[in-house]
Parts: structure tokens; sequence; C-alpha cells
């Protein structure tokens, strides 16, 4: 039978074929692995969190093609940030990144910043505990403190790479206590935390994820947490203790507080439909019950955004390290 109309016929399959294509950009999804870049070591907080998204995306079907982990960690994160900058238009790279993306350009003067990316979401923000080894009698950091201020310069801190976070929050503790450390460098923070236990430093900054195995069995204590409020995590990781029990560093007398921020990136000149994507997804892995038990495991602080929220977090970020670093004498010499 023919069509009563031809013109609407026509018109009716034109805008037929503008739906299916416009369906065809909507439902984008990647074409093959998917790259995930950790600009840090095996082990450390960025690669955990990785893996435990990698598996949860695995374990719930979240996308068809596989997930790759590669942990770029060279030049304190450099080459992982640049490796991605350089996949300018592929979809099919994502970096795992923390407010490194922000202090390795502005320490080293790499011709890099976050607007070179695309950004997709914020998950959570991490938090940073004050470890010391538990065989030291230091019970508060205002213990550990006094002895730090009365050899300056002997007692060494370690942490993840140079003149980042851990770094940073060092020297805002030299400079809010008026002590001085040695700061040792490692490329990860399950390298400082085996350190730590080996009494070759004597304290670190690692994240809460860097050190639950030590902190569980015995083998490190936590003095404070560099934060604006205790944890709200109240289950048992020790016998005695819950990350709410930690009490703040402000608490004890030391007025320093630094979170991080943990969210992923795709290379500059992607499209916004494969933007979408991932967010989308980042969206469907916070629900995750393995993601939601990670968060409470290792003391991170739930805070999901993306678009122009997360857009918005980052250029107030990046203005706060700014002045950090600045204060540190952390910027690199232009």
């Amino acid at each position: 039978m023919y069509a009563r109309n031809p013109v609407r016929a026509v018109a009716g399959a034109a805008i037929s074929l503008l739906s299916l294509l416009g369906s065809a950009h909507a439902d984008w999804a990647p074409t093959k692995a998917v790259e995930f870049v950790v600009p840090f070591s095996p082990g450390g907080a960025s690669d955990q969190m990785a893996r435990v998204i990698q598996a949860a995306i695995t374990k719930h079907e979240l996308v068809k093609t596989p997930i790759v982990i590669q942990n770029k960690a060279g030049a304190s994160g450099a080459e992982g940030i640049l490796d991605v900058k350089s996949a300018a238009k592929d979809p099919h790279k994502v970096l795992v990144a923390s407010t490194g993306i922000f202090t390795v350009p502005m320490a080293t003067g790499l011709p890099f910043n976050w607007k070179d990316l695309t950004p997709v979401g914020m998950v959570a923000q991490d938090e940073f505990v004050l470890w010391v080894n538990a065989a030291t009698p230091y019970q508060t950091a205002g213990d550990y403190l006094a002895e730090v201020k009365k050899a300056p310069g002997k007692l060494k801190m370690g942490g993840t790479s140079s003149k980042r976070e851990d770094q940073v929050i060092t020297a805002e503790v030299e400079h809010k206590a008026g002590v001085k450390f040695t700061y040792i460098p490692y490329k990860g923070g399950g390298e400082a935390s085996t350190q730590l236990v080996g009494k070759h430093i004597d304290s670190n900054t690692n994240n809460p994820s860097e050190s639950i195995a030590q902190w569980r069995a015995g083998q490190v204590r936590a003095l404070c947490l560099f934060s604006d409020r205790r944890s709200g995590y109240t289950a048992k990781v020790t016998e005695a203790q819950s990350w709410a029990d930690i009490p703040t560093c402000k608490e004890q007398g030391l007025d320093v507080s630094y979170n991080m921020l943990r969210g992923f990136f795709l290379p500059g000149g992607v499209t916004a439909e494969q933007t979408k994507f991932y967010a989308d997804l980042l969206k469907k892995v916070v629900e995750t019950p393995e993601f939601k038990e990670y968060l409470e495991k290792n003391a991170l602080r739930p805070d999901f955004m993306v678009g122009q929220q997360f857009a918005d977090f980052l250029a107030k970020d990046e203005a706060r390290h700014a002045e950090i670093m600045k204060s540190a004498g952390f910027m690199a010499k232009k």
C-alpha cells in the first residue's frame, strides 16, 4: 500500500534516521580495552582504588570490554599524566588522578594543566594520618613533635614523591609546629609504610588505605588525622580502635588539615557522549557494595561529583594548592 502523503512519509523516514543516529551517539561505549593509567607504583592508595573499581566494573558487567591498569609512576607521576595528555581524543585511556594533577606541574614546571584533559568525575576525598612505629613511646602528635623539636632535621618523615601531598603536609606541620624533619620521598605509600615498620623512617603521612594492614597488625600507631573533622566510620579496625577513634590533629593542637581528591580524567578532545559514558559509569560504581565497602575500610570521605560541579571544584582546589605550594617554597622557578 502506498503512503497517502509521500512528503510526510519521506520526512518521517528522515526523522527516524536522525533519531537512530542520535541514539548511536548517545549510546557510545568502548570498543576495545580501557586503560586506567595510575601515576603511582603498585600498592599505593591510587592503585588500590583503581583495582577495587576495576573489580567492581568486571563483577557487575558495567563495561563490556576489559579494564586494564597501567602503573606509570616515573618522574613523581608526571609520566602517567603526560601519557594521558598525549592521547588526545582517545576515549579508551583514563587517568586515575589525585591532587598531584595540580602539584606535579606546579613543582616541576611540567607543561601541563588539568584543563588539558577532560574532567569526568570525583568519587571520594582521601584523608591523611600521622603515623609512627608502634614500638615508639609517642601516644599523641604533641608527644612526637616535642621530640622532633629537640633535634631539628634528625627525625625522618617519609611520604610519596617530592613536593606532592605528603611533603606539602610535612611542610605545613613544620610551619605550624615550628619543627624540622628530614623528608624522605618514596615511589608510593606502600613503600613508605614498609620503611616505617622497618624503622628506617620515624613517621609518615600515609593515607589510611596505605597503612591499614600494618595498623591492624599492631606495627604502626595513628597519632592524628589531618582533617577538619573526625572520620565517620565507627567499626573497629584494630582490637581497640575504629577510624572514628583517631583524633584530628587540630584536636591535639596541630592546626593542619588536608584532603586529597580521587578523580578520573579523559584525554582532551573527547566527545561529550564519551565523557557522559564514563560519568554514568562512575555513578554506577559508587553505588556498588564493593566500592562502599572500600570507602569504609579505608576511611575515604564519600564525595561524588561530575560535570560542572567537578570543574568548579577543580578550579577552587587548584587555587588552594597554588597558595600552599608558594608558601612552602615548592613552586618551580620560571
